[in-house]
């Protein structure tokens, strides 16, 4: 704990460095991300039934997700691309993003839904309106109730 003010600004100066880059929601993303691996990771432990093969299958399934984000980050850049250099195509609106951020939001609103899972399975009483905001906002992005 000696050097906590060095990680402090270690840490601060690559959220800080990453979110100017890439913006808050990719921070919030990667954070829900690491969250949700470390809550999950405390319950497999808490349970005795933490296995490398699952915490492994984990990670393929965080780096499949971070891909997705990257592929609607392209789609992004390539619509905008053509619109931009592609004579006669034109939409009645200004496109500059939509795709990445609403899979952004869909990842992060999944990963919030884990977390408190996570927490729930830690003993953490959760509240029922915070079950109930995750709910219907995991319906509002996705359509539909993605978790039983």
């Amino acid at each position: 704990m000696e050097h906590i003010n060095e990680w402090k600004v270690i840490i601060t100066g690559v959220a800080a460095a990453v979110s100017a880059a890439l913006g808050w929601l990719v921070v919030a993303f990667v954070g829900c991300m690491a969250l949700d691996w470390i809550t999950g990771t405390m319950v497999a432990k808490s349970k005795g039934e933490w296995s490398s093969a699952v915490a492994r299958q984990g990670c393929w399934h965080k780096i499949g997700s971070a891909v997705a984000v990257i592929v609607a980050l392209i789609f992004d850049w390539l619509i905008a691309t053509i619109l931009t250099n592609i004579p006669g195509i034109a939409l009645p609106f200004d496109y500059s993003v939509f795709l990445g951020p609403v899979v952004l939001v869909w990842y992060i609103v999944t990963e919030l839904g884990s977390i408190v899972e996570n927490a729930g399975a830690l003993g953490a009483p959760i509240p029922a309106f915070l079950q109930a905001a995750i709910k219907s906002l995991d319906q509002a992005v996705d359509g539909s109730d993605t978790r039983d």
